[in-house]
């Protein structure tokens, strides 16, 4: 295979437009003249990442369970003391392993979303196995929640070069996996308008870049959880100062700790009291933005 300096120019340019952002879908304005939209939310994934690399540790497998056990009833009672609803993204096995959790989340009213089979890897899979994955994980997941999931957010944020084809051939309303603006956008298929609403999330605010349990071998800087709350309020707030979209993505397993919890809640109280915030489930701010922009 030839190297990318040797490429012609119709290879690289084929390359860069695959899931490529569109026209913007940032609104004229949000519901109630709210000034900034706010779609918090939480990729259960639970024991799914060490059995993905197929770890029996379990000692892994236990950091995964404790997403499930302790880190959320005080994510979903948080939610309800402040009704706010949330998108909760699920591998269909988590969701197997936990379908009591499952059912009582979509029972508050808050998103069901398709986040894999089992946490694979999507750039390794060929197109046969990463579409029927995908089905299978939408299937379980409208079984157990009794809505078919509307939104997908890949594992890792892992997008194949198949995964846009196979959203499109779901029929799904958005994709939340891909990070070219702050705001919503449209995404192109080789230039084609696709229809479907790309929601941006971003590493600077995941969780777990930031409080992330990982490997003795592989470990990260440690940031505090007062040094987290300032990077996620000055990007909430810059969200706010330009009228826009804030997207918090989190983790049971690791912003459900009693050190991390009241981050969350802190930022919380501080978006309510900067005022004229929508909070917004992903299906909701995807819709109002396709139907708004």
């Amino acid at each position: 295979m030839s190297e990318p300096w040797e490429w012609p120019e119709s290879t690289w340019r084929g390359i860069v437009g695959r899931a490529r952002a569109g026209r913007s879908l940032r609104p004229k304005a949000w519901p109630e003249g709210a000034r900034c939209a706010v779609a918090l939310s939480f990729d259960a994934d639970h024991e799914t990442i060490p059995l993905r690399d197929a770890d029996e540790s379990p000692m892994r497998i236990s950091q995964g369970q404790y997403g499930a056990r302790r880190a959320m009833p005080r994510i979903r009672a948080l939610l309800q003391r402040e009704a706010i609803p949330a998108s909760f993204f699920y591998p269909a096995v988590s969701a197997l392993l936990h379908p009591d959790e499952v059912r009582g989340v979509a029972e508050e009213g808050h998103e069901i979303g398709i986040h894999s089979w089992i946490h694979e890897r999507n750039t390794v899979l060929p197109y046969e196995a990463e579409r029927d994955l995908s089905f299978r994980a939408s299937e379980v997941l409208a079984k157990l929640s009794g809505r078919t999931p509307v939104g997908m957010r890949t594992a890792s944020w892992d997008f194949s070069i198949n995964t846009l084809r196979i959203i499109r051939e779901m029929g799904l309303l958005y994709d939340s996996s891909l990070m070219a603006d702050d705001e919503p956008y449209e995404l192109t298929d080789a230039g084609e308008p696709t229809g479907i609403v790309e929601l941006p999330p971003e590493w600077i605010r995941d969780d777990a870049v930031y409080f992330n349990f990982v490997r003795f071998s592989d470990l990260r800087p440690y940031t505090p959880p007062s040094g987290v709350e300032e990077i996620f309020r000055a990007e909430f707030d810059g969200a706010w100062e330009e009228g826009g979209l804030f997207i918090l993505t989190m983790h049971p397993h690791v912003t459900g700790h009693r050190s991390r919890m009241p981050v969350l809640a802190r930022l919380i109280t501080h978006m309510k009291q900067k005022g004229s915030c929508w909070f917004a489930t992903h299906e909701q701010v995807a819709r109002w933005c396709r139907n708004n922009a």
